[in-house]
Formats: structure tokens, C-alpha cells, sequence
């Protein structure tokens, strides 16, 4: 209750009195090395091989440290093989997934919370019992509360003041209300036909990978199936465009109908304001770094091990009748050297895999050339004290802002939504993490290679002065983290392509939980001596996709 009152007074604190005045605000790019990327691809490009100065030996070498590459890691640790090397690009490891700090406060770099997982993602539980996220009482699952989101968890600014929760409801007509009941009626109807599964290749069948309503949904963009069912309201729509740029970098207009109602569908449906059946908020797992806490902990028996390589770039992998080589460029000494190694988990982005494999086997250069990818970009925005505030919900951990001016805009989260010091007061300086999906930008990656960070930092200031007009006086830095791929867009055509490759598979054997209980990894797509291993192999970003696609590929090169 004390928590509750703090959030819900925070905001008048600052209304009293002379409002400060505003301050530059410092910052940068700062989170990933944009220019380490570039420069290998244009040496790549134009240069012979390199020669390398020494050669090591492992079992295993996992090429790429994000959640698939860390929980390849972690999967060959369970099965018993230590003898392995993971390579990084990065300073540090966790991908899209990583932490920050500003001004010392700790904050995310990229994905900020993690859903409850559902029944059909087995990895990602047994990975949350074994960092001791969950355990089960009584004969029930029951999730530590101090890392499930606190409450309240969201709210949107919407017609000048913030109402609860991101489903634009107070005010809306009849007719609003109305549609939203007819798309929830109608997720239902297509998860009773055909169920939607998290991760995604659990539904997938040998000669049936995809159901023909899958098949139907996936050929069709997401606005255009929506206009065959006459779901033409403008506050639907804009929610369903928020959610597809949420989990896909880019909105309604450009992601496949299997997409949009994939969102709602894999995980906690779709629920009308009124309907009886309405659930209570799902939780969510998040911390004050976002899921940098995870890939701190997935790293951790790593650098202990002497097994992380960073700020190491994978410049070619080569397979062959006896192993795998894979060449590596160390930034640090400005050398190359040569691993050599029985089997190889590239996971590395599809994009990149393509260019390094040498020579790319089919299903490698034909993912590359039929997905796509979002740029994004994330700003961490220190302020010295609460905002102002509209009326209306009290601060919650999300806060979004409808019809964002910035184009892209997903609102921000607060990094201290989740802690717990006694002694934090209504003074307390906290950072906030606003999120700019770009993909639905014609030239999104451009703008954030050639753009200064000042052309982003006062669009977002600018956005979020609707809702707090005293930012630019609270604010005291931003740090900006470009990502020109950060996710793979699911449009259409995308699963019925990567159901097929999926199908092309090692042999695996079932895999036992630490509950006991044993399951069949995912299809893993790749080759006699390389398993593939990305979240971009099922078409779109999300940590279920990306752990469980890891740990079923270090499960078979083990």
C-alpha cells in the first residue's frame, strides 16, 4: 500500500511551485558498435582471407552470444560437455537482450520483460525453476514476486490523461467497444481451430507444417485481414498496430494475419473491456536492467569458465569432411585466430550466418534473401526526479502514448518501477527506457547510421512533453542504442517458408526437465556439422523463440 501511495502522490510532488527550468540534455550512441560491424563487412567485402597467428581446438564452438547462443551454452553444460567456446562480437554478451547504466542506475539495452511462459515452452520453465524464478506448491507453479512486475503495470495517455492498461477505452463509442468484442471473438474462434503455439515450430508437423488456417493467415498482411472482417475502428486499429510494432518492428500494414493474431493467440488472447471471462492481467517478469538480469545469469558459469570470448567478430566458418573452422577476428590485439572444432551452433543473426558460412548451404542463403528486419532504436533518458504528470492512472512500470508523434514511438518503461530500497523517496532520480520501432520507416537503418543522436533525442523529448511537460527540465542525459537488424519481421509468407526449413533437422533425442519430465527439442535446421540456432529461424524476436532454438541446437552438437 505504501508502494501504491508513492506512485499514485509522486507525480503531484512536482506541480507545486516554480517549475525549473529546461537544461541540455548530454548524451550519445552508446550499447552497440555499429562502426566494428561495418568495417568487417566492408573488409569481408575486398579483402583475401585472413591468415591466422595462432590455432585453438574445442568440441564445440558457439559463434554469437545472444539468448540462442547462451542457451546453447547452457544446454551443452546439461549434457555434459564443457568443452566449448562461445565467440561474441559485443563487449558483452545477451544480444537484444543486454543491460546498461546511466548515471549509474541500471537500465535495459534492449528487451525489458519476459510474459509468464505457457505450457508449450519447456525450456524457458525449466530455466526460470533453476534460477529460482519459480517453484511448485501445492501442486502449482508459484512465481517469486519480487521479479513479477509491480503493480500498476500499464497505463496509456489517451484524450489528454492517462487511463489504465493499453486498450483505449475511456470515452470510446458503443461501436468501439463493439469491434473489440468481435476480434476477441474471433481469436478465439482461430485458436479452437488451429492452436498457436510459443514457441512457434511446436505446432509444426512432418508433411503438415503449416494448418490451413495458418496457411491462410501467413498469405495475407495483417491491415487487409482486418478489412475482409470489417474491423475498421480506429482505436482497434491502433492498438493492433502498437502490438505488432511492440513484438515485430514494424506495424499492421507490413506483418502477416498468422502475426497479429499469433500475438494474442500464442500467449493470453485477446479480451474485450466487459467480458465476463476477462482474466486478471497477465504477469510479466522484469527487472530494472530488463533481460539483462537473464543474460547475466546465463553468462556468469561462462566467464568463470574461461569459455565467453568477446569483443570477438566471427569472420568466416568453414565446414568439412573432419570438423569445422571458424576464424575470428579479435578487436582487442587486432589479430585473427583459428578455431578448430567437431560441430559449430552458429548463432549468429540469418543475415550474417550468410556471410560468413562458407559456402552457405541452400537453406542459409534462401532464408537470407526472404526475410526482412527492423531497425530499432532504444533511449535511456536519466531523469533527477518524478514528472509531472496528466490526470488520471497513477506512473506505472509501461507508459505509452497513443498516436506517438515520433513515428515508431512505443512510450517508455520506468527502470525504477522494480525496486524495492526502503529508502527511495519521492525525490529519487530514475531512468526511463523509451523504445522507436523502425521498421515501418522506408529508410529507417539509414537514418540511424547518418543521423546525429540529437535529431532522435529531441523527437523523443519532444513526444514525450505531451504527457510530462516539464521533461526537458527533469531530464539530465540519454544514451541512444541503435540496432540496424534488431528482429526479423514476420511478413507474409514467412512461416509457411521456415516451417519448411525447419523440417530439415538433426536427429535429437527427448530431453528430460529438471522436473523429470522428458520433451522433443525443436527442429533444428542445418547441416552434418553446423545447427543453426537464432531467433530470425522463426521469423520473429521474442526470448521464447531465441532460448529454445538455442538449447535444442547445443542439445545435438553436444
Amino acid at each position: 500500500m505504501q508502494r501504491r501511495q508513492f506512485l499514485a502522490t509522486a507525480p503531484l510532488l512536482g506541480l507545486g511551485g516554480c517549475a525549473p527550468a529546461p537544461r541540455a540534455v548530454e548524451g550519445g550512441f552508446t550499447g552497440i558498435a555499429l562502426e566494428r560491424g561495418h568495417a568487417l563487412r566492408d573488409r569481408l567485402a575486398r579483402a583475401a582471407p585472413p591468415v591466422p597467428a595462432l590455432v585453438r581446438r574445442a568440441r564445440v564452438v558457439i559463434a554469437g552470444g545472444g539468448i540462442a547462443g547462451l542457451a546453447a551454452a547452457r544446454a551443452l553444460r546439461l549434457a555434459g560437455q564443457d568443452d566449448f567456446v562461445l565467440l561474441e562480437l559485443e563487449d558483452q554478451p545477451g544480444g537484444n537482450s543486454r543491460a546498461g547504466q546511466v548515471n549509474g542506475l541500471p537500465c535495459p539495452l534492449g528487451a525489458h520483460y519476459l510474459p509468464l511462459p505457457g505450457d508449450d515452452a519447456h525450456e524457458v520453465q525449466d530455466l526460470l525453476e533453476e534460477l529460482g524464478l519459480r517453484q511448485r506448491v501445492a501442486g502449482r507453479w508459484r512465481y517469486d514476486e519480487r521479479h513479477l512486475c509491480h503493480s500498476p503495470q500499464e497505463r496509456l495517455h489517451f484524450g489528454g490523461q492517462w487511463q489504465e492498461g493499453l486498450l483505449p477505452v475511456d470515452g470510446v463509442p458503443a461501436r468501439t467497444l463493439a469491434q473489440y468484442r468481435r476480434f476477441a471473438a474471433r481469436v478465439a474462434a482461430l485458436s479452437r481451430s488451429a492452436p498457436f503455439h510459443m514457441p512457434t515450430p511446436r505446432g509444426w508437423r512432418r508433411n503438415q507444417p503449416l494448418a490451413p488456417v495458418h496457411q491462410a493467415l501467413d498469405a495475407l498482411i495483417f491491415d487487409k485481414w482486418l478489412d475482409q472482417e470489417g474491423l475498421d475502428d480506429v482505436h482497434l486499429r491502433w492498438y493492433l498496430d502498437y502490438c505488432c510494432r511492440d513484438d515485430f518492428g514494424a506495424g499492421l500494414a507490413r506483418v502477416s494475419a498468422w502475426a497479429g493474431i499469433h500475438y494474442f493467440a500464442s500467449r493470453h488472447g485477446f479480451h474485450a473491456p466487459g467480458d465476463d471471462a476477462t482474466p486478471e492481467r497477465e504477469g510479466v517478469l522484469t527487472w530494472p536492467e530488463g533481460n539483462g538480469w537473464l543474460a547475466q545469469r546465463l553468462a556468469a558459469p561462462l566467464q568463470a569458465a574461461g569459455q565467453l570470448r568477446t569483443g570477438a567478430s566471427v569472420l568466416r566458418i568453414v565446414e568439412s569432411r573432419h570438423g569445422v573452422e571458424v576464424d575470428v577476428y579479435l578487436h582487442a590485439s587486432d589479430s585473427v585466430e583459428r578455431w578448430q572444432a567437431a560441430r559449430c551452433v552458429v548463432a549468429l543473426p540469418v543475415y550474417v550466418a550468410a556471410r560468413v558460412v562458407q559456402p552457405a548451404p541452400a537453406l542459409l542463403t534462401q532464408a537470407a534473401q526472404r526475410l526482412r528486419w527492423a531497425p530499432w532504436l532504444v533511449a535511456n533518458l536519466h531523469i533527477d526526479a518524478p514528472l509531472q504528470d496528466r490526470p488520471g492512472a497513477a506512473p506505472a512500470w509501461d507508459n505509452v502514448l497513443y498516436a506517438d508523434p515520433n513515428p515508431g514511438g512505443l512510450g517508455y518503461v520506468d527502470a525504477g518501477h522494480q525496486r524495492l530500497a526502503p529508502r527511495a523517496t519521492a525525490t529519487d532520480p530514475t531512468v526511463l527506457t523509451y523504445y522507436q520501432a523502425l521498421g515501418d520507416w522506408p529508410d529507417g537503418r539509414q537514418a540511424l547510421s547518418t543521423q546525429p543522436w540529437t535529431f532522435w533525442r529531441d523527437a523523443i523529448l519532444a513526444a514525450l512533453a505531451r504527457a510530462h511537460p516539464d521533461i526537458t527540465a527533469r531530464a539530465t542525459r540519454m544514451d541512444i542504442t541503435r540496432y540496424g537488424h534488431a528482429m526479423s519481421i514476420p511478413v507474409p509468407g514467412t512461416q509457411a517458408f521456415l516451417s519448411q526449413i525447419g523440417l530439415q533437422r538433426f536427429p535429437s533425442k527427448r530431453w528430460q526437465l529438471s522436473n523429470g519430465e522428458r520433451v522433443q527439442p525443436l527442429p533444428t535446421p542445418g547441416t552434418a556439422r553446423l545447427a543453426f540456432a537464432h531467433a530470425d529461424w522463426s521469423g520473429y524476436s521474442v526470448f521464447e523463440e531465441a532460448f529454445t532454438r538455442g538449447h535444442a541446437a547445443g542439445l545435438v552438437s553436444a
